[in-house]
């Protein structure tokens, strides 16, 4: 197996710096001649070799984009597709459906054995071998290595990840109820694995981004509270104005806690200034009235709002709508929207309470890095029965497939974008300034800030109302 630094250093001696996924790739395929052939492919003046240069990966889209007529669809998430747990039985098909389509992202770069055959004979001890699992319990030992156990449908098994091999840092990062590849060597009493190489669902290197064919522009915001004390209304305005002004912009994506609700959490009926949830709602019909109906609005749920607090939140209730304008639309959480055949999946983003915790060195601050976890795991919530609740069903709806062009959040307060594998990842804030909760957090949120994409590019802009850049 090759280490990362003998490939780093193969590199660097012809000048040429090299990108972690590069390795990662290289180290999968276990090939040392695949090094020459990427160098030898490198354009020249080339700094940084990035997946491009690997001659054998290509970008192409997942199959043939058909475009809706009219332009905007949805997907996944639909009014009233989300299921109900009707019997324990679910329980089971909903994880063996999350093993079965989640090992199934990582077929071509794992040649799985099943966990039963390294277990119960004696072929595989002592050689290299390979197979997929679910972690069922994540824990450390007294020398800083991470032992795990995984599980397939046929058994289970101990796998080390030594602190001291390569990749460790991502075998830190190891979640409860994800599905992950590994390979390595069966120790000779066929009790433990030692894992030299993880691998996980991941976005594809070959992802390329479906791009409008046509001009056209969606705004995405997020966690607007309203009938909080601290909903920014001043700039709430200020932001209907604009965008009744941007004859460019043809949707307004709104990705939960559409108002602060009611009995969310200890005291919060002294920071309302609307105490009744119906008037919270209409408030926010209202404020959308204003907004022009050329413009499709399409709003999903939050952990603040009036659905239940299981995912996959069912759309906003007829109850609470009824004097919302025509153009607005309401979808589940999570929900998977195609606006003229670019996808954008819409997550609030309950879990990111779940991830940071578990994951060493995450941070609030930057919610666009929990984001990239997600897309590598194909899951928005990849642990069960944490802070995320979670309904199960007959299959596991929070799984990212197909590939998102967009992946799109909030909950957190905090605006932050990035890029990963050809996802562009938006987290786009909020409209409420710091709660009493979030000084006592140290949280500073970044409110009211739009995010203008382009779907004919996939580039973005953010518009700042809080500090009257508009």
């Amino acid at each position: 197996m090759l280490c990362e630094e003998e490939i780093v250093s193969r590199f660097l001696a012809t000048r040429l710096n090299v990108s972690p996924e590069v390795v990662a790739y290289i180290r999968e395929q276990d090939d040392p001649s695949l090094i020459d052939r990427i160098i030898a492919a490198a354009p020249e003046g080339t700094v940084v070799v990035s997946a491009d240069a690997i001659p054998a990966v290509k970008k192409v889209r997942d199959g043939t984009r058909f475009l809706p007529d009219p332009a905007y669809e949805v997907l996944k998430g639909k009014e009233n597709s989300a299921e109900s747990i009707r019997d324990f039985e679910e329980y089971v098909s909903y994880f063996r459906h999350r093993y079965t389509k989640l090992s199934s992202f990582m077929r071509g770069r794992v040649q799985p054995v099943p966990i039963e055959a390294l277990a119960r004979t004696g072929r595989y001890r002592e050689e290299e071998a390979s197979f997929v699992g679910m972690i069922s319990e994540v824990r450390s030992t007294a020398k800083g290595n991470k032992i795990v156990m995984m599980e397939d449908t046929t058994g289970t098994i101990r796998v080390l990840f030594n602190k001291s091999r390569d990749g460790f840092a991502e075998a830190e990062k190891i979640l409860p109820d994800e599905v992950i590849g590994v390979k390595g060597k069966l120790s000779s009493d066929g009790n433990i694995f030692f894992a030299d190489t993880l691998i996980r669902p991941d976005i594809p290197l070959t992802n390329a981004p479906f791009m409008s064919e046509s001009p056209g522009k969606a705004v995405l915001i997020s966690d607007v509270h309203v009938g909080s004390d601290t909903f920014l209304e001043e700039e709430w305005h200020r932001f209907a104005d604009w965008i009744a002004g941007r004859e460019d912009v043809s949707y307004l994506l709104v990705a939960g806690d559409l108002v602060d609700g009611i009995g969310i959490y200890p005291g919060q009926d002294k920071e309302l200034v609307i105490k009744n949830i119906y008037g919270q709602y209409a408030r926010l019909g209202e404020m959308l009235s204003a907004i022009p109906s050329r413009i499709r609005i399409i709003l999903a749920p939050g952990n603040h709002d009036v659905v239940r607090g299981a995912e996959p939140q069912p759309a906003i209730p007829p109850k609470f709508r009824e004097d919302y304008p025509e153009n607005c639309e309401f979808v589940e959480n999570p929900a998977l929207v195609s606006l003229q055949g670019v996808r954008i999946l819409m997550y609030h983003g309950r879990s990111f309470d779940d991830m940071i915790g578990m994951i060493p060195g995450a941070s609030y601050r930057h919610p666009e890095e929990i984001m990239e976890e997600m897309l590598k795991r194909r899951h928005l919530a990849p642990t069960y029965g944490m802070r995320t609740p979670i309904a199960p069903a007959k299959e596991d709806v929070l799984i990212i497939d197909p590939v998102p062009e967009v992946l799109f959040t909030g909950h957190v307060h905090i605006c932050g974008i990035k890029r990963y594998r050809g996802v562009l990842m938006i987290n786009a804030g909020t409209w409420q300034s710091q709660t009493a909760f979030q000084k006592q957090m140290n949280v500073e949120p970044t409110p009211a800030r739009a995010v203008v994409l382009d779907l004919a590019t996939l580039e973005y802009e953010m518009v700042d109302f809080l500090k009257n850049q508009a």
